[in-house]
């Protein structure tokens, strides 16, 4: 299994896919206001979500849930700088 495991990353290592820059979506949660209350906002408005601070965050690439994880702060980089630490990951060797 090790073995595989192996081959398959190097296999995705040399493909010709493997230099493209994709992008990341880190899903927080969802808010579902009413259109008026669409219209009404404003600087200072908060607009409450379905999950709470401690939930795990979904990450996408496109319509596809790769990973969920945590919301942390970087290690390195600048003070306060958000980071996601990775729960759980998509089997993500047969493609996205």
């Amino acid at each position: 299994m090790v073995e595989q495991d192996k081959t398959q990353e190097a296999s995705a290592a040399h493909s010709p896919f493997s230099e493209v820059p994709i992008e990341i979506v880190v899903s927080v949660g969802r808010s579902r206001p009413l259109v008026r209350d669409l219209l009404n906002l404003k600087p200072d408005s908060v607009l409450p979500l379905d999950r709470k601070i401690a939930d795990p965050v979904e990450l996408y690439v496109g319509d596809k849930l790769i990973a969920t994880g945590e919301l942390e702060e970087a290690e390195e980089g600048e003070a306060g700088q958000l980071a996601v630490r990775l729960t759980a990951v998509a089997d993500l060797q047969r493609g996205l």
